[in-house]
């Protein structure tokens, strides 16, 4: 029974693996845009653009300022645009 269930578990992560091969590519691209969203919140008011949730989100900035470097590389900055944070 055990050795049924396993190879029924098999099959599903292989169906499951054959529909999301052929958008794989734009599950990333979407997650990353989500993320670029998300910096852009937290980081909003760095960048002048005033913040509604600016409260909410100054606890996130610690853990957020390790991908930034990545972000505003992506974006195409070589350096960090702003003044007070130092991520290269």
């Amino acid at each position: 029974m055990t050795d049924k269930k396993k190879g029924l578990k098999e099959l599903l992560s292989f169906y499951e693996e054959v529909l999301s091969l052929p958008h794989r590519s734009e599950i990333k691209r979407e997650i990353r845009d989500e993320d670029d969203l998300f910096l852009l919140l937290c980081f909003s008011e760095l960048l002048g653009i005033p913040n509604p949730v600016s409260y909410y989100t100054m606890e996130l900035y610690p853990e957020m300022i390790e991908r930034f470097h990545d972000w505003h590389l992506r974006m195409g900055m070589e350096k960090s645009p702003l003044n007070g944070v130092r991520c290269c």
